[in-house]
C-alpha cells in the first residue's frame, strides 16, 4: 500500500478531534457492503475481499452459499467445484483451498461455529490479522482498527499516520482514536471509497477540508 501524496503535516489533537467527530456524525450506523446472513457467510465474504471488491464478492457468494451453506457442507466440497463457483474473484485459486480448509478447521475446533476471538480467527485458514478484526467489528462491534487500501490511504491523506507498513499504520489510529473504532474503520473505508478515492479524490466533498494535509497537492481532475 502506498500514498504518492507526501504527508505534509501530522493532525493536531484538535484535528483529530473535527475528525472524529465528523465520522462518528455521518458513519456512526456505517456497516459492511458486503452481503452476509451469519457468521460463516460474513467470515467467508471477509476472506474473499481481500483485493477484491465488495460489489464483485456480493455476485459472487449467492451461488456459494446456496450450494455450501454451512461448514459441513463447504467441508466436503470439491475444490474443483468451489473453483469454478469462485472464479471471477481474484486470487480464487488459494481462496478456495483456504475457505474449504477452514470450514474444517471451525468444524474440528469449534463445533461447526465461527469464533468470535481475534486469535482463534487468526488461527483459521486464510485469515490474518485484518480479516479476524473486520470481522470482530462487524460481529461484535469490538474497539478493533482494521487497515485496508481505504483507511490506509485516507489515514495517511489526514495526517493521522505517516506509517510505511499496515502494522504501523493500525497502531496509530488505535492510540489517537482510541474509541470507537469500529465506526472509524467502517467510517474510512466508506470514506476513501466514494469520497477520498485514489485517483480523482473528490475534495469538495470532503467532510473535513480545512483539516486534511494534502489537499493541496491533488492534481486537478
Amino acid at each position: 500500500m502506498t500514498e504518492r501524496n507526501a504527508l505534509a503535516k501530522k493532525a493536531t489533537k484538535k484535528d483529530i478531534e473535527i475528525i472524529k467527530e465528523a465520522f462518528v456524525e455521518k458513519y456512526s450506523d456505517a456497516v459492511t457492503e458486503l452481503t452476509y446472513k451469519n457468521d460463516f457467510e460474513l467470515l467467508i465474504a471477509i476472506i474473499l475481499s481481500a483485493q477484491c471488491t465488495d460489489k464483485r464478492v456480493n455476485i459472487i457468494t449467492p451461488a456459494l452459499f446456496e450450494k455450501y451453506p454451512t461448514p459441513f457442507d463447504l467441508a466436503e466440497a470439491s475444490l474443483e467445484d468451489v473453483k469454478k463457483l469462485l472464479n471471477s474473484c481474484s486470487f480464487f485459486n488459494n481462496k478456495s483451498q483456504n475457505i474449504i480448509k477452514m470450514a474444517r478447521s471451525v468444524i474440528e475446533n469449534h463445533g461447526g461455529d465461527i469464533p468470535h476471538d481475534t486469535k482463534a480467527l487468526m488461527k483459521l485458514a486464510g485469515v490474518g490479522n485484518k480479516t479476524a478484526n473486520v470481522f470482530m467489528i462487524e460481529a461484535e462491534g469490538a474497539n478493533l482498527m482494521a487497515v485496508d487500501t481505504h483507511v490506509f490511504r485516507v489515514s495517511h491523506r489526514l495526517g493521522l499516520s505517516d506509517g510505511k507498513t499496515v502494522e504501523q499504520t493500525e497502531e496509530h489510529l488505535v492510540k489517537k482514536l482510541k474509541g470507537d473504532l469500529h465506526i472509524f474503520h467502517q467510517a474510512m473505508v466508506l470514506f476513501g471509497r466514494y469520497t477520498c478515492k485514489a485517483v480523482k479524490p473528490e475534495c469538495d466533498n470532503c467532510l473535513f477540508p480545512h483539516v486534511c494535509k494534502t489537499k493541496q497537492s491533488f492534481k486537478p481532475s
